[in-house]
C-alpha cells in the first residue's frame, strides 16, 4: 500500500494549469475568470468568502448552500442588487460589488 503523499492534488497528478478567459470587476479588483465558472466560484477562488451583509446587524455573508436556495450569496451585478453568486455564470466585464443590507441603498426605491 502506498503512502498518502501530502499536498497532490487532482490538477498536479495532471498537470492541469485552469487558464483564465477573461476577468471580472469586484469592488475595485480584477479578477480571473474561467470560462463555466460562477460569480461565486471566481471570488471563492480569489480568497473571498463574504460578499454580503444581513440587513440587521451587519453580519458577513457568502456562499452556503450553493444551489441557490438560502439567498446568502447576494450580490450586486452591473448595478443590480439581490443576484445570486452561486447561480449566476461569470460574464466578460461583469462589474460585482459587496451587497449591504438590502442592496438598495443607492437605489432610488
Amino acid at each position: 500500500m502506498k503512502a498518502h503523499h501530502r499536498g497532490r492534488t487532482p490538477r498536479s497528478l495532471v498537470g492541469g494549469a485552469p487558464a483564465a478567459t477573461h476577468t471580472l470587476g469586484f469592488d475595485g479588483r480584477e479578477l480571473p475568470v474561467q470560462d463555466g465558472q460562477s460569480i461565486a466560484a471566481v471570488l471563492w477562488a480569489a480568497g473571498i468568502l463574504s460578499w454580503r451583509t444581513t440587513r440587521e446587524g451587519g453580519a458577513p455573508r457568502g456562499v452556503f448552500c450553493g444551489i441557490g436556495t438560502c439567498h446568502d450569496c447576494l450580490v450586486t451585478v452591473n448595478g443590480r442588487p439581490n443576484q445570486r453568486a452561486c447561480l449566476l455564470p461569470a460574464r466578460p466585464g461583469d462589474t460585482v460589488t459587496t451587497q449591504e443590507g438590502t442592496g438598495h441603498a443607492d437605489l432610488a426605491v
